[in-house]
């Protein structure tokens, strides 16, 4: 809250001044002012109120254009959906557009022909235009109008060429990133989740801690400390939790050897993470929630 003064207008009222964020899945999209609203109700996360308003300004605003108009995919060899689709390139009836709309989430495929989703990406839009690509024959190059969306960060290629022949061989090739690309790569570690069996209850782990300067990080490292290089083991609280119930590698309880934690201790602090909009997470809550789940926790 940054400052409140009576309002000039209605008495025994005032007008506050935030600083903060509109939070919104995808940021392009547009928050319409809706018609015949008197006032607004600010509610808290437990739906308690807040106060009311008669006017709220700098939330609502116009659609956004997309930060990326079109999509091309290069050398695609199409299967019988998207044929569908190009057979309608032309046609702008509204039965014509149905037929260009295409969807799809894009999986990763590595040398040895097996294919793993890339959390987040997703094509959707309409076929615009096709060609015959220069990648090889019998392949097209397909463009597609696709509807708002935020494209994936373009160090995601990078992080997938650790991925191209195989799990990474080793632990920590995502400590040189930023909070963005850790939290993308343990979404392509969720792709490419194994599925093995939970090892047994009472099975210890060590956690290599140098790298937890952040939460994204703290997901990372245990991910590997569980399942290995490149290993999975929760991207966000919720995914954590349903992590530490089973069927992710480890069964409950087990004991966690933290090392170097207190990197962590330094890092994971009271405050504003202005990356998620929430109040940040700091280590005593991670131990709180790890020993919820009876996991023992040796910090080094």
């Amino acid at each position: 809250m940054l400052a409140q003064r009576p309002n000039a207008t209605i008495r025994g009222t005032v007008d506050i001044d935030l600083d903060g964020f509109v939070h919104l899945n995808d940021r392009t999209d547009a928050v319409v002012r809706p018609r015949g609203v008197d006032e607004f109700v600010l509610l808290g996360g437990n739906e308690a109120p807040c106060g009311t308003c008669q006017n709220v300004t700098g939330v609502f605003r116009e659609q956004a254009a997309a930060p990326v108009p079109q999509v091309r995919l290069l050398g695609c060899r199409p299967e019988p959906p998207l044929l569908a689709a190009l057979d309608a390139v032309g046609q702008s009836t509204k039965a014509g557009l149905r037929r260009r709309w295409v969807r799809g989430d894009v999986h990763a495929v590595a040398t040895d022909g097996s294919a793993a989703q890339v959390t987040g990406a997703v094509v959707s839009g309409t076929v615009h235009a096709a060609q015959l690509s220069l990648l090889g024959a019998g392949l097209v190059d397909v463009t597609v109008d696709v509807v708002s969306g935020e494209p994936l960060p373009a160090g995601m290629l990078d992080i997938l060429e650790h991925w191209r022949t195989g799990r990474p061989p080793r632990r920590n090739l995502w400590a040189g990133y930023n909070r963005e690309l850790r939290h993308q790569w343990a979404g392509v570690a969720l792709g490419y989740r194994s599925g093995a069996p939970d090892r047994p209850p009472g099975t210890t782990y060590d956690l290599d801690g140098r790298f937890v300067t952040d939460i994204e990080g703290f997901y990372c490292a245990i991910g590997e400390a569980i399942n290995g290089p490149g290993g999975y083991f929760g991207w966000n609280l919720d995914a954590l939790d349903d992590c530490l119930g089973g069927k992710f590698g480890a069964q409950a309880p087990f004991r966690l050897v933290w090392h170097d934690s207190a990197v962590a201790r330094e890092h994971l602090i009271v405050s504003y993470d202005r990356r998620l909009l929430n109040p940040a997470i700091t280590l005593e809550y991670l131990l709180d929630i790890l020993t919820e789940h009876q996991i023992k926790i040796d910090l080094r």
